[in-house]
């Protein structure tokens, strides 16, 4: 299981990559297993030192036996270390980059979210990134042809 955020990558230029753990209740992580969740709309937050992700929607477990009300997009910790969130504060202050979540994954039975410290493109890079993507696809067209 492995869900990516493709309107990151176009929509901002990653500088770094970061594995994060997230503080999950059982429920949602077989919600994530079934994939039932959605990371586009995403973002991350910094309050008073601890790393938050917002807006990540993770529906409710249909086979659950549990009554209790399950917010869907509810604020959720991420697990870092303090000085990789000492240098995450630091970066995003000092050169106007911000933090978005990338992929949501399994590793070892534990959820990890990987992170990314971004800068935000303006519409000609996006440009070049369709012109540059719709060659890529005419010349995988081309050889495959060609064989």
């Amino acid at each position: 299981m492995n869900i990516q955020n493709k309107r990151a990558y176009f929509n901002f230029e990653i500088v770094e990559k970061l594995e994060a753990g997230i503080v999950l209740s059982g429920n949602e992580v077989k919600s994530i297993r079934a994939g039932q969740v959605t990371i586009t709309e995403a973002y991350i937050i910094v309050k008073s030192a601890e790393v938050f992700i917002n807006n990540m929607i993770i529906q409710p477990y249909t086979n659950s036996n549990t009554f209790q009300p399950i917010e869907i997009n509810r604020l959720r910790k991420l697990l870092l270390h303090k000085k990789e969130i000492s240098r995450l504060i630091g970066k995003v202050q000092e050169k106007g980059l911000t933090i978005v979540p990338l992929s949501l994954y399994f590793k070892k039975n534990v959820v990890k979210l990987c992170i990314g410290l971004a800068k935000g493109k303006h519409t000609v890079d996006k440009r070049e990134t369709i012109k540059k993507r719709e060659s890529d696809r005419e010349i995988a067209r081309t050889v495959k042809n060609y064989k």
